[in-house]
Parts: structure tokens; C-alpha cells; sequence
């Protein structure tokens, strides 16, 4: 047979991977072929020892010989909790040789954001949002792309990379068409599950090519690798033993031919039978009996630097193996020799600080961390969480030692995991954060600490598992130990989770009886503002009876004192205008829950006490009362907010969503479609059901339907869910007003008015009459105006009603226009010709626009036409300009 051999292999693991090699070749050729060219993705899978890391050296090899920018990061076995540990590898060495004026102008708005996460600036106070981290450290690379083209990523051990690098690095690779970078993964087989594994698929799934999983060699191969290392004279039988004995791994083949050659065994058949021996030494249990052959003080050494995992020096390594400096040296020196440890190439992996050393590979290193006894172990992550708190470098970045320290009822312990966890938040990584809490509990606390630790821990779970959080919370509250102000805050929050949970009735019942318990008061009032809000955008089938009039009552002692005052009058001023009540004395009330006009300190956008929904309520009860300056106002103000705080999971989101809405009634249609896309693209990414992604589907479905795009409509409904069963939450506008709207648009008229009954049956029942947001009834009327026209006329009439109540040049209008529908002659001019005055003075410009085109088709006068066509191309409206211009078209005149 012949035997496969590369002619210049540089590594031992290039042996049979010419087709890989070739592969990464002309990924960096496309690459470097001009700075437009689109990004790469490779990835490298296979068991430990078949050349991973060989293939990412060749990679850096063949990139640096193009004049690429290499930058590299590895994986952990030991230090995937610590988060953003891979993603600091690789961008860090880049970041931190800037000057830090530097570093903000490339970073621009990202640096307060990914900064903190990246290690090169301070983190701020609060918690910051994960995904908008995330955001920021994919922006972080789109500019150091632009700075280092062309620049290749290289990811070792991917399958052992924390949480938070594997987050970003999924997110970054559905972006790589726009990015000019090449990014090449290694990852094994296996060895990770849950939400790093469907990362890591996430990540395959954007990849150019289908993974390459890398095969054994063959026996061929193994022979030609045989005789490269010991010399031609080694025969047949031996070399087919080294395969046999190594079932093909190259990194174990390797080992056992230096074991050879240590042992100056002659490569023939009559040794082939001390192979397996031999191989046995130089891995698992036989790699620890070696090791400890050596002597005690070096495998004290080698288990040191098993406990650091990274960034091992021979200084740090003999503080926690309790050896003085030369006998330190000694050891660093026999275990190089034995091929357990070895320099760092500084080129091949991104360090964050100075290394003297590291295991020659990961199969050593976990055979060495595992071979240390239980007790020991525990108690060495407990020095080294000591020595690393001792050089200034805070409690999180000793976190991963304290979590592996036994418990052993330590206050301090306890401490310092609460403090690691706060620090964790503050850059975010939540689940780095729980885990320290949880490894808190398990010490356990004292006793009046217990439901402090629960209370974090149920803050921490809260954005990434509200299932969690309720339970902690709930824990918490169980016991004592909360002062009043934590207590009230543990139940607002829990709150918050249980309607995160679709739990909205068991939120309202919980905030009720804490309020029941309390003294009349600030704590009350909050307590009870929150339940009133919970009730408020519950979209059951009925209110809780007097709850608007108890509410009413309330509001009316309040001035706006407080917060807690400012937030009861915006929950009142918002279930008024649902309501359908006056609208002057809707602004009134809302303007009395603001300072000067703006929203009181502490009641921001990104304070954590009231929340998004209570904002928003605010600039709904401004939306559609015809106040659309105050409303757009505060929509934009929430998404600034979030976008400059990094905000970008379900707040932005909804942001997006009103920002969308705002647009919509002002009558700019193509900006509202814009914003609600790009809403229900950040919904995509925190989940379908939610509220959030109803609100960015409903909008987006009713500014389509604006436009005159039905089909358009129609498959957004079908791909996004826009059907039955509706959430249990209010959304705005009524989904089942714009589910009808959009039946009777595609043709299914029955099932239209079906829906459009349904949705007014459900507004009656809530109380809800306000006929802007829930525009049923008059669609209704129009649906019915052929088959049922006496049915159809007392709908319009209740319409009028309900228009006049609420007082809007908006309602009335529309009510008009509804009324004209339903006539005909001379009657149903002066009405169209009513609607247009009221909606003239509207802030609404596409309902403006919508009544002068009908008025000008029922009075036939071209000049109202023409300004109704002019209106709508201004709205965007598609449908209405060819409608008007079909009329201009076919000779209308006046009578």
C-alpha cells in the first residue's frame, strides 16, 4: 500500500487533512480579495486528538502569510463559568494596546456598553441587559473589522467556551454576509448541551460549508507518521500496531512515539506487543502514575496549575502549591520535560494577562484536575480564590474558585459570592450571576441573610428564567429578613415575573394581598397602584367589578406628591381613555403624573421600580387621545433610552413597536412599517407568544392593511401566529378589531364580521369603549351596511355616541366617516364633508386623507380628489393613491 504523507507538513496533525487545508485556503483567498468581500464561517468538529488545533494553527500560518490579522481565543474545560472568558481572549490584546480615548472612538456608543464586558472599562450601576451586550460586542467587531482588514477569528474548543461568547458568537455569525471577517471554529463532538449546545448549532447552521468533521488516520497514514518520527527501519507489523494501539488519534500517536523514542524501544515487530503499555503511560491513570513518579513537589505543581487553568505563571503556581520560588522553577522544569506542561506559544492563543506556561493538551489538562483528591481540590480553589482577590481583581473574578470551595457555613463566603453576583449583572451575565447565588444558598446564609440571597437570586433569574424567579421569590418572602422596602420591591418583582409567566391573574392576586397587610401609606399605594395596573392590562373576559370607580376614587386624592401618586394617575389616566372618557380630563390627569412637563426623577424609562408598562400606558392615554406630540414624544424618549443603555431584548422591542404605533397615527406609514420590522425582528429573537410579539405583529398587520397591502398583511398573520387564542394581556390596537379588519380585506367576509363581533363583545365586557383603540363597532357597521343595514345604523349610531364622549377631532371624525358609508345623496356628502373638517384638525393624517378621498368620490369634486391623492402618497398610503387616482382617472366632475 502507499503511504499518504504530506510533504512538508509542519504539524503531525496535518497528516490526511489536505482537503481541509485546501478548504481554509480558499476561505482566507476570499477573504483577502478585496475589503467588499462577504464574511466566512468554518467549523472544525471532532474527538480530542484529531487535529483541531493543528488545522487553526495551519489557518493562522496561511492567513499571516497573506497579511491577515489573526487574532485566536480558546476554550476551557475549568472556565466556562467564567463569562465572556473567550470573547475577552479574542478582542481584549487588540483593545487594550489603544489608548482609552482611542478605544471610545472606535467603540463609539457600544464602549459604556461592551466595555464593561470586555474588561477595558468600568461597568455602571444597574444591571445591564445581556442581549444588549451581546449587540455591543458584535458592534465591537464590525469596527475593529473596518480598522484590521482583513482579520481572521480563530476559536479552539469552542464546546468548553462560556455562555456569554457562545451567545455573542451566534449572533455574530447570522451577520458575517456584512462583515469582511473570517471566523474558523473547533469544536469537539458532543461534551455540551442545553442552550451553549443550540448556540453552537445556531453557529453550524450559519457556517459557508457543511461542518467538517474530522476522521482518525488511516493505517497508512499512521505508518508514514511512524516512520517520519523514528526512522524508515520501522516495519509493518510495529507500524500497524501503533495504529491499532491509538485507533488512528494523531495527538495519541504522537504521545506514544515520543514514549518511544524516550525508551529507545527498536520499531520492529518483537516490540509491537509493549505498545499498548506504553501507551497506557502517557494517558488517563497512566498519565497521573507518571506524574507522580516525577515527585511529590511536582505533582503539587501540576495540580496548581490545573486549578488556574489559564494564565498560569510559575509565580501563581507555586503561591497555591506552597513552594518557594527555585523549587517552583524545578518543577515547571520536570514537567516540561515530561511533556505535561510547556511554553505558550504567544501568537497561537489571546491571553489577558502574562503566562509562563500551559498543559501540552486539554487531555492532559483534565487528566491532571481530575486525578487531584476531592478535599484538596476544594480546598486549592479556595486559596486561589484568595490569591486572586488579594491582587485587587475583585469577587468576580474569583468567582470560579468560590463556587467549588466546600460549603462550610462561611459568612464571609456568602459575602463575597453576593458580591461577585452584583458585579456579574453589572456586566451582563446573568447566569454567571446564579450560579454564585445558588452556590451561596448551598453554604447556607445566615439566617438574616437567607432571603436577602433569594431575593437576588430572584432578581438575577428574572430577564433569562421568570419560572425561577417566582420561586425564589416566593422563598423569600417566606421567610424573615426583608426590611419593608425590599419586601414591597420582592413582590412588585414577583409580580413582573408572573406576568412574564402568562400568570397575570395570580400577579394581580398577590400584589393585593401584600397590600391588604400593610398600614395606609407610600408601600401601600405602590402596592396597589401595581394591582390596578395588572388589572388594567389584563385582557380578560371581564373586569373586576368597581375597579374602575375604586380607582377613579383613589386618583382623586392624589396631586402627584411622589412617585407612587405620579404612577396611580398614569394608571387612572390610561383606563380613562380605554374607557372612553372625556379626553380633556384623560391629558389632565396624565399631565398631573409629570414634573414640569417630563417624566419625574425615578420614573425614567430604565429605572427598575415601576417598569416599561406603566411608561407606556403614559403615552398610550396621550396616543389616542389626539395628544400624539406628547405621546411620540415619550416613544421616542423610551427607545433613546434603551438604545443608549444597551437595552435591546424585550424593551426594545417595544420601543420599536410604539415608536411603530406613533407613526401609524400620525399617518406616516412607510416609518411605521420600518420601526414595527424591526420590532418584530428583535421579537423573533426572544420569543414567539409573548405580548411583546403580539404588539410588533398587530401593528405591523394594521399599518399594511393602512397602506392597501392585504395580501402583505395576510402572510405576516399567517408566518407570525396573528390568530385565536389572543394573550392575556391588552395590546394595542384591539387584535381582534385588526384580525377583523384584515378577514373582511382578504375576502372573508363572514369570518370578518364573526371576529369583528366577537372583538366588540369582548371590549363591552372590559369596559372598553374607546373607539379609536377598539375600532370593531364601526367596522362592523360598515360590514353589515348591505346585509343588515338597521343592525349596521344603530352601530353607527353607538360609534357617534362613543366618538362625542370622548371628544376627539380623531373619534368624532371617524364616526362620520362611518356614517357617511352607510348613506347615500346629498346625506351622505354633508356627513363625508363633516368627517373631513373634524379630521382635518386631526393629528391623524391618513384618516384626513382617507375622508377627503371619500368625500371627493361622493360630492365628485376633483380638487378634494386631488388633495386626498396628494394626502395619501404624503401617508404612504398604496391603496388609497390608487383608488384616487382610478377616480381622477375615469373623468369624475362635480354634479
Amino acid at each position: 500500500m502507499t503511504e499518504v504523507r504530506p510533504p512538508a507538513a509542519p504539524s503531525a496533525g496535518l497528516w490526511e487533512r489536505d482537503e481541509e487545508v485546501a478548504a481554509i485556503t480558499r476561505a482566507v483567498d476570499t477573504l483577502c480579495a478585496d475589503r467588499s468581500s462577504p464574511g466566512g464561517l468554518l467549523v472544525l468538529r471532532g474527538e480530542a486528538g484529531l487535529g483541531k488545533t493543528a488545522l487553526l494553527a495551519e489557518t493562522r500560518r496561511i492567513a499571516e502569510r497573506r497579511g491577515c490579522t489573526v487574532w485566536s481565543a480558546r476554550g476551557g474545560e475549568t472556565l466556562r463559568t467564567v463569562p465572556f472568558n473567550v470573547v475577552r481572549q479574542l478582542l481584549q490584546p487588540a483593545l487594550v494596546s489603544m489608548l482609552p480615548e482611542e478605544a471610545r472612538e472606535y467603540l463609539g456608543d457600544w464602549y459604556d456598553i461592551a466595555g464593561p464586558a470586555l474588561g477595558i472599562a468600568d461597568p455602571g450601576e444597574g444591571h445591564a441587559d445581556p442581549q444588549g451586550v451581546c449587540e455591543g460586542l458584535v458592534a465591537a467587531v464590525r469596527r475593529l473589522a473596518r480598522r484590521d482588514w482583513p482579520l481572521v477569528l480563530l476559536i479552539d474548543d469552542a464546546h468548553w467556551a462560556d455562555q456569554e461568547t457562545l451567545r455573542w458568537l451566534a449572533a455574530f455569525a447570522e451577520r458575517l454576509a456584512d462583515l469582511s471577517v473570517l471566523v474558523v471554529v473547533a469544536r469537539r463532538s458532543g461534551e455540551i448541551s442545553g442552550v451553549g449546545a443550540r448556540h453552537l448549532d445556531a453557529v453550524a447552521a450559519a457556517a459557508d460549508h457543511p461542518v467538517t468533521t474530522l476522521s482518525v488516520l488511516t493505517p497508512e497514514a499512521a505508518a508514514g507518521l511512524t516512520r517520519a518520527t523514528l526512522g524508515e527501519n520501522a516495519d509493518a507489523a510495529f507500524c500497524r500496531e501503533v495504529w491499532a494501539v491509538t485507533g488512528g488519534n494523531p495527538y495519541e500517536t504522537v504521545e506514544l512515539l515520543a514514549k518511544v523514542q524516550d525508551s529507545e524501544l527498536e520499531p520492529v515487530e518483537a516490540h509491537a506487543g509493549e505498545l499498548r503499555d506504553l501507551n497506557r503511560s502517557a494517558r488517563g491513570g497512566g498519565l497521573v502514575a507518571r506524574l507522580e513518579q516525577l515527585r511529590i513537589d511536582a505533582t503539587r505543581f501540576a495540580w496548581a496549575a490545573a486549578i488556574l487553568g489559564n494564565d498560569i505563571t510559575v509565580g501563581l503556581a507555586a503561591r497555591l502549591a506552597t513552594l518557594d520560588a527555585d523549587d517552583a522553577a524545578r518543577c515547571a522544569e520536570l514537567l516540561r520535560s515530561a511533556r505535561i506542561l510547556t511554553a505558550p506559544d504567544p501568537s497561537a492563543t489571546g491571553r489577558t494577562a502574562p503566562a509562563d506556561l500551559e498543559f501540552v493538551h486539554p487531555l492532559i489538562a483534565t487528566a491532571v484536575y481530575n486525578s487531584i483528591p476531592d478535599a484538596l481540590r476544594r480546598a486549592m480553589h479556595g486559596i486561589a480564590a484568595r490569591i486572586v482577590t488579594d491582587s485587587g481583581r475583585g469577587a468576580a473574578a474569583a468567582a470560579r474558585h468560590l463556587i467549588e470551595v466546600h460549603p462550610d457555613d462561611d459568612g464571609e463566603l456568602v459575602w463575597q459570592l453576593r458580591e461577585a453576583a452584583r458585579e456579574h449583572l453589572a456586566v451582563g451575565a446573568p447566569d454567571a450571576a446564579r450560579r454564585c447565588l445558588e452556590r451561596a444558598l448551598e453554604e447556607p446564609p445566615r439566617p438574616e441573610v437567607h432571603a436577602h440571597v433569594l431575593y437576588e437570586l430572584g432578581c438575577a433569574t428574572f430577564l433569562t428564567a421568570p419560572a425561577r424567579t417566582i420561586g425564589h421569590l416566593r422563598a423569600a418572602l417566606g421567610m424573615p429578613g426583608l426590611d419593608d422596602d425590599r419586601r414591597v420591591d420582592a413582590v412588585v418583582r414577583l409580580s413582573q415575573a408572573l406576568l412574564h409567566n402568562d400568570q397575570l391573574e395570580e400577579a394581580v392576586r398577590t400584589v393585593e394581598a401584600e397590600a391588604a397587610r400593610l398600614e395606609p401609606g407610600p408601600a401601600q399605594l405602590r402596592l396597589r397602584t401595581v394591582q390596578f395596573m395588572w388589572e388594567g392590562i389584563h385582557a380578560g373576559e371581564a373586569a373586576s367589578p368597581g375597579r374602575s370607580e375604586r380607582l377613579a376614587e383613589l386618583a382623586a386624592t392624589c396631586t402627584g406628591r411622589d412617585n407612587s401618586e405620579r404612577a396611580l394617575l398614569i394608571v387612572r389616566g390610561f383606563d380613562a381613555m380605554m374607557r372612553g372618557e372625556n379626553a380633556e380630563e384623560v391629558v389632565e390627569i396624565c399631565d398631573r403624573a409629570l414634573v414640569n412637563g417630563r417624566l419625574a426623577p425615578g420614573l425614567g424609562w430604565t429605572d427598575p421600580e415601576w417598569g416599561i408598562e406603566l411608561l407606556l400606558m403614559l403615552a398610550d392615554a396621550y396616543a389616542y387621545t389626539d395628544r400624539l406630540d406628547r405621546a411620540e414624544s415619550l416613544y421616542h424618549e423610551g427607545l433613546n433610552a434603551y438604545e443608549t443603555a444597551g437595552w435591546s431584548g424585550g424593551h426594545l422591542v417595544l420601543a420599536h413597536a410604539y415608536v411603530g404605533l406613533g407613526h401609524r397615527r400620525r399617518g406616516r406609514l412607510p416609518e411605521a412599517e420600518a420601526s414595527l420590522r424591526e420590532s418584530l425582528r428583535l421579537a423573533e429573537r426572544v420569543g414567539r407568544g409573548l405580548p411583546l410579539y403580539w404588539t410588533a405583529t398587530c401593528n405591523l398587520v394594521d399599518t399594511l392593511l393602512a397602506r392597501g397591502r392585504a395580501d402583505e398583511a395576510w402572510e405576516v398573520a399567517e408566518r407570525h401566529g396573528f390568530a385565536p387564542p389572543y394573550p392575556s394581556t391588552i395590546v394595542l390596537p384591539d387584535p381582534r378589531s385588526v384580525r377583523g379588519r384584515l378577514l373582511l380585506a382578504v375576502g372573508r367576509t363572514k369570518d370578518g364580521i364573526n371576529e369583528l363581533e366577537a372583538a366588540e363583545k369582548a371590549a363591552a365586557a372590559r369596559g372598553h369603549h374607546n373607539p379609536v383603540h377598539v375600532f370593531a363597532t364601526a367596522d362592523l357597521a360598515r360590514a353589515l351596511a348591505g346585509e343588515d343595514p338597521a343592525r349596521a345604523a344603530r352601530l353607527a349610531v353607538d360609534v357617534r355616541r362613543r366618538a362625542e364622549r370622548l371628544g376627539t377631532d380623531t373619534a368624532i371624525g371617524e364616526a362620520l366617516r362611518v356614517a357617511a358609508a352607510l348613506e347615500t345623496g346629498q346625506r351622505a356628502v354633508r356627513l363625508a364633508a363633516q368627517a373631513v373638517t373634524y379630521l382635518e384638525s386631526s393629528p391623524c393624517q391618513y384618516e384626513h386623507a382617507a375622508a377627503r378621498v371619500e368625500y371627493g368620490i361622493l360630492a365628485r369634486s376633483v380638487p378634494d380628489l386631488e388633495r386626498g391623492l396628494a394626502l395619501a402618497r404624503s401617508c404612504g398610503a398604496d391603496g388609497l393613491v390608487e383608488r384616487a387616482g382610478q377616480e381622477l382617472r375615469t373623468g369624475v366632475g362635480p354634479r
